[in-house]
């Protein structure tokens, strides 16, 4: 898709709170407002944050043939995936690197809804629908925000019955404020949050609404920036902005590619799963990483730069993919492709940045929340 051949119907109220709309899946789309992005950062880990992710692309996937489909195109046995259920999972080129992840949203039995970023997703899925019965259709009607923070059930609970009882990655077909919409236990930042998809039509009347009834309890608009935020303390990746393809290896002859060995996605393909598209080699490349993904704490008061070089030992050993100094925590982390050897707790770095030059630490992710308990809890949390 060519730029801004996109439009959120979200558009003005961006427009009005500051933003310049820049490109992203071809949408114009928030990557910054007129306020201070620090405010918006606590607000997604202290109360709750209203973001537009209508840029994300939706695909429906049916037919006889669509769960065979998916289970091809993706590396997750799907057959075991019920309807208001959902999953994360990756899909893979044939020499087994990672082109795309996603998530799958059972709909009904053969009716799916696939939600990709910047990838090739979509492709993917239209390769393995080859010969198939299967219907794959693009959906840009379909606009989503996303509603995190701590406060969001409490906020929700007061106008969806039985949403204190949703479990994470799990959704359902209800009502908001009078509007049809979906409503997914999902989210991109590490807090308890939901996505809540609805057509264009009442998207701009469900923002404005949730905004209004929410200020009291301190729910605010968050740019998309915000989520580079919260995803270095959440371990969540953001293709291409942690891969090969933003940080090229570095020898002449090497494959621009990851394997989900060195993304430390191998948890996305299911037990005992082998016929997934590059599957053998996916097994074959364990063993090989050329990077790890790690993170680093920072000895300094300010964030890194992505493309911020590390060094340890005498030698450049990676690259800042993404980094945040932490108003709450008072920390300074990153996101980091480190090599193997240097992707081990402890091992001492230096950052050789553009605005930042001091020490640190290779560091194990996740910084925050590491057993997961925000995102997972149930009830009243």
């Amino acid at each position: 898709m060519s730029p801004l051949s996109r439009t959120s119907a979200l558009q003005a109220r961006h427009l009005a709170l500051g933003s310049k709309l820049e490109d992203w899946n071809g949408m114009g789309t928030a990557w910054t407002y007129a306020k201070d992005v620090d405010e918006e950062y606590a607000a997604i880990r202290t109360k709750a944050g209203l973001m537009d992710v209508s840029g994300l692309k939706k695909v429906h996937v049916t037919g006889p043939d669509a769960t065979a489909v998916l289970s091809h195109a993706t590396t997750r046995d799907l057959s075991k995936v019920y309807p208001g259920k959902s999953v994360y999972a990756c899909m893979l080129n044939d020499a087994g690197y990672f082109t795309e992840d996603c998530l799958c949203y059972c709909l009904a039995p053969n009716a799916w809804l696939v939600v990709h970023g910047s990838g090739t997703g979509q492709e993917e899925l239209a390769r393995s629908a080859v010969g198939k019965n299967v219907s794959i259709k693009f959906d840009d009607d379909l606009h989503n925000i996303s509603l995190q923070g701590p406060l969001a059930v409490e906020f929700l609970a007061q106008h969806v019955p039985g949403i204190h009882d949703l479990k994470y990655f799990h959704h359902l077909p209800t009502t908001l404020f009078g509007r049809h919409v979906m409503i997914s236990r999902t989210g991109y930042t590490g807090e308890r949050g939901y996505e809540i998809f609805v057509s264009a039509k009442d998207v701009v009347y469900l923002w404005d609404t949730i905004l209004e009834a929410g200020a009291p309890m301190g729910i605010i608009p968050c740019r998309f920036l915000v989520l580079d935020m919260l995803r270095v303390e959440s371990y969540l990746l953001f293709y291409p902005y942690d891969n090969a393809q933003m940080y090229p290896y570095d020898a002449p002859d090497a494959v621009n590619g990851d394997s989900l060995w060195e993304l430390g996605l191998t948890f996305t393909v299911s037990p005992g799963k082998t016929n997934f598209r590059g599957a053998e080699r996916h097994f074959a490349l364990q063993g090989r990483e050329r990077i790890k993904i790690f993170g680093v704490l920072l000895d300094t008061d300010q964030a890194a730069d992505g493309g911020d070089e590390l060094w340890s030992g005498g030698e450049k050993v990676g690259v800042i993919t993404c980094a945040l100094f932490s108003c709450l925590t008072r920390r300074s982390m990153a996101i980091a492709r480190l090599k193997p050897t240097a992707a081990v707790q402890g091992t001492p770095l230096e950052v050789r940045g553009r605005n930042v030059q001091c020490k640190a630490i290779a560091h194990t992710l996740t910084f925050d929340d590491p057993e997961k308990k925000k995102r997972t809890a149930v009830g009243r949390g």
